[in-house]
């Protein structure tokens, strides 16, 4: 029976293990190489035999070993102790493990939640965005400054279309476009000052639904015959300017161009530029016709439904050169579902409350199991008590006690393991902490409840019992 649960078990991790690296995205998976070779190794397949062993010796070695020990009816109510024993310890240890699994589950979905709670600083329903690559006819600044008002002015006539801008990066998807930058007026000792920028046409903000807080947008008239000015985001202002107005102050790039001065035009609210789940970092914005390429994204804020307005935006760009390539094409929802940070607390999330629930079962099986178990080889002790006045729902406590100890035993062992455990997977958690009271909470009601349940059924029985029958057949 071990061998032949060993095999399955290992087949079926080969399968499960198959399935999970097909659900991950094909952009993601480019991402992460080490997946496409996981698979059955020497160590895996050593450690599923060990385990195997173990469990034969475990379950038939020791019942065994004390039936040759002893005389036929010592032996027999040996083996019955014995397995008492050990199925009361496995249904501790089955509760304490669902305790840690359902712990870990819960602290990942409360992560999960919260995650999807963060304020991103912009309006992601109703916008789609599509990456592109203008040939190299347009590497020069005049000519990508021609094609990036074509391609917006293009994309603005289409049916549904209510703004359109470029910008070199999509927020939250995007984690690159840093830079170094220097605050003229304050001192500075040679220090690197890093921030997040990105390249940005008139309406980038005006499609993202961002906010302005104080000054003002870039215009169409903007252009490299215009002195350079820049918006930057909430963080850079309390960062660079502590207590100051911004607006009209300057900043210069330390290193990579030219030292001339960016004059600051605006202040927005802090747009989530990188990973969700991380800080949002000191941010400016230059307009698009300063800092030209020719590899940048298009987005839209449509009032039609975002999957067909990718074709239609493929087929405009085409329209002006056949030689445009185009690529990712999806709605600002969708890219805010399949980035790194999203995707890695769901599918934990989702991977640990499956097994979560599969220990649950098992625990609850188990606790089943042994309290049936028990109550089915003291059917004549129950009978005697009976027969001698014991109430029915006596007999019922009695039974629902010797589960409820159990039950405590597993979720106090299970409570502190789970909190240890959570510590270790403490980066894996986003806005809770890994002592999370109402998740602790949570978890040991739902395994408490679950518990009685699965007790109350023999108890039942027990309490049910004709001691007559019971002393009869004995």
């Amino acid at each position: 029976l071990s061998v032949l649960g060993g095999a399955l078990g290992m087949a079926s991790a080969s399968w499960v293990m198959q399935i999970l690296v097909k659900l991950i995205p094909p952009d993601m998976l480019q991402w992460w190489p080490f997946f496409n070779d996981l698979g059955w190794d020497g160590r895996m397949a050593a450690f599923a035999a060990i385990l195997t062993l173990a469990a034969s010796i475990l379950f038939s070695l020791t019942p065994a070993l004390r039936t040759t020990t002893h005389g036929r009816t010592l032996a027999a109510r040996s083996s019955v102790n014995v397995w008492r024993g050990i199925g009361a310890k496995l249904v501790v240890i089955e509760l304490a493990t669902a305790v840690v699994l359902l712990t870990g589950a819960g602290l990942l979905g409360k992560s999960l939640y919260e995650l999807l709670r963060v304020n991103l600083g912009f309006e992601p329903e109703h916008i789609v965005t599509l990456r592109m690559a203008a040939p190299q006819s347009y590497a020069t600044d005049a000519k990508a400054i021609a094609v990036e008002q074509e391609i917006v002015a293009k994309i603005e006539s289409l049916p549904g279309v209510t703004s359109a801008a470029v910008t070199s990066d999509i927020p939250v998807v995007s984690n690159g476009g840093g830079t170094l930058i220097r605050v003229l007026g304050h001192p500075w000792n040679g220090e690197q000052n890093a921030t997040v920028e990105r390249e940005v046409s008139s309406a980038y903000f005006t499609v993202l639904g961002a906010k302005l807080i104080r000054g003002r947008y870039f215009t169409r008239t903007e252009d490299v015959t215009k002195p350079p000015v820049v918006i930057i985001n909430e963080a850079f202002a309390k960062k660079y300017f502590p207590g100051e107005d911004p607006i009209g102050e300057h900043i210069t790039y330390d290193v990579g161009r030219p030292p001339s001065p960016i004059e600051v035009i605006g202040v927005v609210n802090d747009i989530k530029e990188s990973q969700l789940d991380s800080i949002t970092e000191a941010g400016m914005y230059v307009p698009f016709v300063h800092y030209v390429g020719t590899y940048f994204s298009v987005v839209v804020r449509t009032s039609f439904p975002e999957q067909p307005m990718v074709a239609a935006m493929t087929s405009a760009l085409h329209q002006i050169n056949p030689e445009i390539a185009t690529k990712g094409g999806q709605s600002m929802s969708d890219a805010l579902a399949l980035s790194s940070s999203e995707y890695l607390h769901r599918s934990s999330s989702w991977l640990a409350g499956g097994f979560a629930l599969l220990a649950l079962l098992l625990a609850v099986i188990g606790l089943y199991g042994v309290v049936a178990y028990s109550v089915s080889q003291r059917t004549r002790e129950i009978g005697i008590r009976m027969a001698l006045g014991a109430e029915p729902h006596i007999v019922r406590q009695q039974i629902l006690k010797e589960a409820g100890l159990l039950t405590a035993a597993g979720l106090t062992i299970g409570l502190i393991c789970a909190v240890a455990t959570a510590n270790l997977m403490r980066g894996l958690l986003f806005g809770v902490t890994p002592w999370d009271l109402p998740t602790l909470l949570a978890i040991g009601t739902v395994l408490g409840v679950s518990a009685i349940c699965a007790s109350y059924i023999p108890a039942r029985r027990a309490a049910s019992v004709n001691p007559v029958e019971a002393l009869r057949s004995e």
